[in-house]
């Protein structure tokens, strides 16, 4: 496998994102032809919010997860915004500001300012494969979570179906000049379809998520395997 750390480290991943901060839904829609705005609701419809809940929204972007959160649970529930980047965590942060049961806080995956086993769900959206330490931040996914808790991770990966994979394959060489004409700025652009290139596979994934104490580990594919929704259960104190 390549060596996923030879092109992705923390400044450079602030880099991109001050980069595409006013555009990331747009990028979204690039990277996806449009499609994940249908996964996110699926993501976000696969959570139970009968009863009140501590949720955390790691790598919250523009906040899409969490307002579609908003339309399922009560206001008793609590949802934490989380998303290293400063630029991104405050562009939309005004269209919050009605719901006192959402707050937000600038950190990184691997050093979540948070208390042990106080999170009921946490949830992250095509954030897994930019974080620099993976196999940290799923430990303190598990730390923080309460027992009972779960972990729901949406995220690109490459295609296996080889009919798909060869599409994609042609497609990603054009989305980098898609963002160059909407954004300017191709780099971002390149980094992105080099992250899901270069990322673990699925069942590597399942792995670190059982490696760092998770049970009941389950995937998704969603459109032939080109994005999956992992969902993983903590059980332990």
């Amino acid at each position: 496998m390549k060596n996923i750390h030879q092109y992705k480290n923390t400044n450079l991943v602030n880099e991109v994102f001050d980069n595409v901060h006013q555009n990331y839904d747009l990028m979204n829609d690039v990277m996806s032809l449009g499609t994940h705005r249908l996964w996110k609701k699926e993501f976000v419809n696969m959570m139970n919010f009968s009863s009140p809940q501590k949720i955390i929204d790691m790598a919250s972007g523009t906040g899409d997860i969490t307002k579609l959160i908003l339309q399922s649970c009560n206001t008793e529930t609590e949802i934490l915004r989380i998303e290293p980047n400063f630029k991104m965590l405050s562009q939309n942060i005004s269209e919050f500001k009605e719901y006192q049961n959402v707050m937000h806080l600038c950190s990184y995956a691997e050093n979540v300012p948070i208390k042990n086993s106080s999170i009921d769900t946490y949830c992250i959206s095509f954030g897994l494969r930019n974080i620099t330490n993976l196999s940290q931040a799923l430990k303190e996914v598990y730390r923080v979570l309460k027992r009972g808790g779960k972990f729901y991770c949406l995220e690109f990966y490459k295609v296996k179906k080889p009919l798909l994979k060869n599409l994609y394959e042609v497609y990603s060489k054009v989305i980098p000049i898609l963002g160059k004409v909407f954004n300017q700025n191709s780099k971002p652009y390149e980094y992105l379809t080099k992250s899901i290139e270069d990322f673990y596979t699925q069942e590597e994934i399942t792995k670190k998520l059982s490696h760092a104490g998770f049970k009941n580990i389950n995937t998704k594919n969603l459109f032939g395997g080109i994005a999956t929704i992992h969902i993983a259960w903590k059980f332990d104190d």
